[in-house]
């Protein structure tokens, strides 16, 4: 059997959503890998697709002090007893209690995935003590994998000194390029489609892009707005007066969380992605691939995946304004749209293919247990 590895996220959604087939992957090549996340049928769907083995300990996704020493102790266990020659973390609650008790438990080579940083929004006692879990995690951690080059900038700046590599050009989860491809040709004459796919909360930007399409509309009648994912109304929920323009305006439409995206896509002309932060936004690669021009804001990850002006336009954060005038350039200039739309896809597919992605991840492994190889002896 080869170097057992274990993959650990805080729920079962991100093994499913981040890993899949990726587990099998690795297990067909020779790793003996096992799939950890609190106990709930996305794990179970990942053991069963992926057929590898899996681990259930409760891990709670917010500040719980009593609970989160609780899922400690149990994870000190599952290690003392797995001998794990690699934990693997993704997530946050998920690094911080995996990369302790790895170290704890002397696990060899303990791996932190940083796929965005919370920290940098919040403000006050809140923001010292995410910045104290990061350098926690990060202090327990033998390798760190920052998502993109925004990300490791922002924890060499104020989480760690150690060293980091982002792999191949950013992005942990990649894309198929035959899945995430146009099957439907956008009819010339219809009605120019903004579309937003991702949680209707505030630090998405939902609040300045229902305001800036409302604007927009009053002087372009043939707009529209798509706004595809769920409310969370006990989390950074948007404003009522949001609430109330998105469930009014007949130009936009709600269509709430949805399994398959891509008709979505389809149906439009332009990714508006107007988030605060991100690490390394999976929506506006997805949207690349189905041939959109994206609208985002200048943060990490975004930033990286559009370059103004070639495949997309880059505007402030929290910038109602600004998002209203690049939304109205859009409308305003139709070759130039189309321009960008037609870069969109090839410069997807030449930095985040599937293949590319988990490949640079593989490679990286077996650099790690080459380098780290006197650290298994039993």
């Amino acid at each position: 059997m080869g170097k057992k590895i274990i993959r650990a996220a805080t729920i079962g959604l991100s093994l499913n959503i981040f890993c899949k087939d990726l587990l099998r992957e690795l297990a067909d090549e020779g790793y003996e890998v096992v799939a950890l996340s609190s106990p709930d049928e996305d794990l179970r769907e990942v053991e069963k697709r992926e057929k590898v083995r899996a681990v259930g300990v409760q891990m709670e996704r917010r500040m719980s002090p009593l609970k989160d020493i609780v899922s400690l102790v149990k994870l000190v266990r599952v290690f003392a007893k797995e001998k794990p020659d690699m934990v693997h973390s993704m997530t946050p609650k998920a690094g911080l209690l995996c990369m302790v008790a790895g170290w704890m438990t002397g696990v060899p080579v303990r791996v932190h995935t940083f796929t965005g940083l919370v920290w940098p929004t919040a403000q006050g006692l809140s923001r010292r003590i995410l910045m104290l879990t990061d350098k926690l995690t990060c202090m327990c951690a033998t390798h760190i994998v920052p998502e993109g080059e925004g990300v490791k900038a922002d924890l060499e700046r104020c989480i760690t000194k150690k060293k980091m590599k982002v792999l191949g050009f950013g992005n942990v989860r990649g894309i198929n390029m035959d899945e995430w491809k146009r099957r439907v040709e956008r009819v010339e004459g219809q009605m120019l489609t903004f579309v937003f796919v991702g949680r209707i909360v505030r630090d998405k930007g939902v609040d300045e892009l229902v305001a800036a399409f409302v604007k927009l509309n009053r002087i372009y009648s043939n707009t529209r707005l798509l706004l595809v994912g769920p409310y969370e109304e006990h989390l950074n929920p948007v404003q009522s007066g949001t609430k109330f323009l998105i469930d009014t305006c007949e130009c936009i439409e709600a269509v709430g969380a949805q399994k398959d995206v891509r008709p979505f896509y389809e149906q439009s002309d332009v990714l508006v992605f107007p988030s605060y932060r991100e690490g390394f936004p999976n929506v506006v690669i997805e949207a690349g691939a189905m041939e959109l021009p994206s609208i985002v804001t200048d943060i990490n990850g975004s930033r990286e995946i559009i370059e103004d002006g070639r495949n997309g336009l880059i505007v402030p954060a929290r910038d109602e304004q600004a998002l209203f005038e690049a939304m109205k350039w859009m409308v305003e200039h139709d070759e130039e749209r189309k321009a960008m739309a037609a870069h969109a896809r090839p410069m997807i597919a030449s930095r985040y293919e599937q293949g590319y992605v988990r490949g640079c991840l593989k490679n990286y492994y077996k650099e790690i247990f080459a380098r780290n190889c006197g650290s298994f002896a039993k």
